[in-house]
């Protein structure tokens, strides 16, 4: 902890050097990024796939480079207007008085990101912490170490120490690290996690920002296409492996069509995922052992599990996806994140038990609705909380820059993502610049509230009513 307390005081030093960069520096720094991963896409491939075992190049330039690529390019485009001042109305009492609020770097940002996106996830929160003003220590997951070690060692060639700096480790350095008094904490993970990152920031009252995961749900509503609403599931539910924060983690259809849409089901994961390259294998044996122990406790139960790919021989640390029926409440896999190829179908009698079924639950991530009915639609938004919504698809609401990407309750706290992030890294001061009336200093400020209050101050508390 005393090399942890004494390298953040190097960091907050050069920070205090130049507190407020300009908007070159800034977008220089933004694009010290975009160059790092472009000139090192083969190689970060490469060290993912040992990682994951099987990951194809593919989903990773989807899910992980164009992921950066977009945060620098819309960071780029908006940042100029994002450091203007925003000019805010001020009362006829104040005379000419005008008033501002001005972003503000905020300092050291510490950035605590997870192993199933390892170079999304680390740096789209740098690439806001970054557009902000500030500098950036991160501490990437252990899980994910060959990875992470790598994106360390290109960290360390792009980037002087001070300026951007990673540490690697275990659960002990990350333990040190959330205890860090940083000027904001940034940390992706589970909601188990992040109780304790929470926990270890409340010593220096740190702010933090939590993106955290939890049931996210898919309706498929009586209007839906299945066949449709199915493909876009299967897509979204076993997207590097179902090792998604977002991924759907359990679909509420209508009993009179679940049968039907399981077939859909099957159709959709053999036409997408017949090749084995092209389904990306759990980070671990203990995330393996997991998946298997989560099938097994339903099934004992009394879930009847569904394959949704036909098993191929041969295949080590593999696991086959699966969907789920009859799942009794208690089942394990009721009661947390799946993060995994494992999809239970649940049966609603209509949109009201859709909700209602929703809404007994801790607030979700992400929601997916799928249908034609505007007005079930409608509902759904209006009486569901949840962090973020896609309509007809799934996990397209997180690749748009310009809405803010967070959760809400136990799906976590603040958000970031476009101007959402430079928001978050950023302190919003308000400023007010007296002035009289007509370029004097006539009636100016507090001058006619000042005491010994009298008579003039009566008038002007009629007045000002």
């Amino acid at each position: 902890m005393n090399r942890f307390t004494l390298q953040l005081d190097e960091i907050k030093a050069a920070y205090a050097a130049n507190p407020n960069p300009s908007l070159e520096v800034r977008l220089e720094r933004i694009g010290r990024i975009e160059q790092m991963i472009s000139a090192n896409e083969e190689k970060i491939c490469k060290v993912l796939e040992a990682d994951f075992g099987v990951r194809n190049p593919i989903e990773t330039r989807l899910a992980e480079f164009q992921m950066v690529y977009q945060a620098c390019q819309y960071t780029r485009k908006h940042l100029k207007e994002w450091m203007k001042p925003t000019l805010v109305e001020t009362p006829f009492s104040m005379g000419a008085s005008h008033a501002w609020i001005q972003a503000q770097s905020i300092g050291v940002v510490g950035i605590m990101s997870p192993w199933n996106y390892p170079i999304h996830l680390a740096l789209t929160p740098v690439i806001a912490a970054l557009a902000a003003g500030n500098h950036v220590w991160l501490k990437p997951s252990e899980r994910s170490s060959r990875t992470s070690g790598f994106l360390a060692t290109l960290i360390q060639d792009y980037f002087h120490p001070s300026e951007f700096c990673v540490t690697t480790g275990g659960i002990e350095v990350a333990q040190s690290f959330a205890a860090l008094p940083f000027d904001h904490l940034f940390f992706t993970g589970s909601e188990n996690i992040g109780r304790k990152v929470m926990h270890a920031a409340a010593d220096h009252l740190t702010p933090i920002t939590l993106e955290l995961g939890g049931k996210s749900p898919a309706i498929v509503d009586a209007s839906a296409n299945l066949k449709d609403a199915a493909g876009s599931l299967i897509y979204g539910k076993l997207l590097n492996g179902g090792q998604t924060c977002i991924a759907p983690d359990y679909v509420l259809v209508q009993p009179g069509n679940r049968d039907a849409f399981i077939e859909q089901l099957q159709f959709a994961a053999q036409a997408q995922f017949s090749k084995p390259e092209e389904l990306t294998g759990p980070i671990d044996e203990e995330q393996l052992m997991r998946w298997q122990h989560l099938v097994r406790d339903a099934a004992d139960r009394g879930a009847q599990v569904i394959p949704l790919l036909a098993s191929k021989n041969g295949q080590s640390n593999r696991f086959t996806p699966v969907a789920l029926v009859d799942v009794s409440e208690d089942a394990l896999i009721m009661q947390e994140e799946i993060f995994g190829p494992i999809l239970p179908i649940i049966t609603v009698s209509d949109t009201t038990a859709a909700i209602h079924y929703i809404n007994k639950r801790p607030n979700p991530l992400a929601l997916y609705w799928f249908g034609k009915d505007k007005g079930n639609m409608q509902r759904v938004l209006n009486e569901t909380r949840t962090g973020g919504v896609t309509i007809n698809d799934t996990l397209l609401h997180v690749a748009v820059e310009g809405l803010p990407f967070g959760g809400t309750g136990n799906s976590g706290m603040g958000a970031y993502h476009g101007k959402a992030g430079y928001d978050t890294f950023s302190h919003r001061k308000s400023i007010l610049e007296v002035k009289g009336f007509f370029g004097t200093k006539l009636f100016s400020g507090t001058k006619l509230a000042r005491p010994p209050y009298g008579p003039s101050v009566e008038r002007l508390i009629r007045w000002l009513q």
